[in-house]
């Protein structure tokens, strides 16, 4: 096992903005991240030179282990700079290494910092077979009672696969930033037509995706600022938060699920599922700080509870 003591990183203002690295460095409490397989182990993808193209010698995550305000916690960060943080063989196998470890010592809980386009088309079964294993173990894991928890506000987003695990996450936190998707503005766009949805209105697609039409849906559990003080915060308040993870909860999420197709299946906007659920000044929504939107949203929100 390689392990490398990383130096610590002094706070950075934007999580949307810094790299893999530097996340969990302001994350973490400082100097306490050793990471695991790291660049110096030159764990490679095996199929991207086929294609020709570059390799990241950490195939685009870091994992490993640390504190957070004095508890010790497995961490994995995606870089969503290489290849958009995109999935492939040598990326997932880390992550499910990591949670699988997790869910043999039971005692420590799983913080990961999504920034993912979702899988490599370049190793597209490697790729979802890793999705496949990664929300098993992420199962696994929160069967005993270890918590995992998801952080989103980077640059590439959480889609496609990426969702998919992130849905089975204990907490979900989440920035304005943060958007959240099975299928990306352009694949719904290519499928579907322009009427369907214009991949190049930015505005529709942060309404649509974005982190406050999550957070008010019940898709994400706590609404951070764009900064790693706040991340770091509430993954603390997080920690402190019971869970459960049988059949029961899964039917509740499914039962919650269809309840929302049917009273929002025909809106064609974020905008018009907010008046729904009684939003004052709906419209305004996206220009909110994040204090005001938090007080708007106080009572009116979905609530996963029985869910999570």
């Amino acid at each position: 096992m390689n392990v490398v003591s990383m130096p610590s990183v002094a706070p950075i203002p934007s999580w949307y903005e810094a790299s893999a690295r530097t996340r969990v460095g302001s994350l973490l409490d400082t100097g306490s991240f050793q990471e695991l397989l790291g660049p110096e182990a030159r764990e490679v993808s095996p199929h991207l030179r086929a294609f020709d193209l570059p390799e990241q010698f950490d195939d685009g995550t870091a994992v490993g282990v640390g504190r957070l305000d004095g508890s010790p916690v497995f961490v994995a960060a995606q870089e969503g700079r290489f290849m958009g943080g995109a999935f492939g063989e040598v990326h997932g196998a880390k992550l499910t290494g990591l949670l699988r470890a997790a869910r043999d010592i039971r005692s420590m809980p799983v913080l990961i910092l999504f920034d993912t386009g979702g899988v490599r088309l370049q190793e597209a079964n490697a790729g979802e077979l890793a999705i496949a294993e990664i929300m098993r173990a992420v199962i696994e894991a929160r069967r005993p009672g270890v918590r995992v928890i998801g952080l989103i506000g980077g640059r590439a987003g959480c889609y496609g696969g990426g969702s998919l695990i992130a849905g089975t996450c204990s907490t979900l936190i989440v920035s304005e930033q943060g958007r959240i998707s099975v299928s990306g503005p352009e694949v719904i766009e290519t499928n579907k037509g322009i009427e369907e949805f214009d991949s190049r209105d930015r505005a529709f697609v942060w309404r649509t995706m974005g982190g406050k039409h999550r957070y008010l849906l019940g898709g994400a559990d706590i609404f951070v600022d764009d900064e790693a003080s706040a991340f770091r915060h509430a993954a603390i308040q997080a920690l402190k938060s019971k869970g459960r993870c049988d059949l029961g909860l899964l039917e509740a999420e499914q039962q919650r699920l269809e309840r929302r197709l049917q009273r929002f299946g025909e809106a064609s906007d974020a905008v018009g599922i907010w008046q729904a659920i009684g939003v004052d000044n709906s419209e305004e929504i996206p220009g909110l700080p994040t204090r005001e939107f938090l007080r708007r949203a106080a009572d009116k929100r979905e609530h996963a509870h029985d869910a999570r």
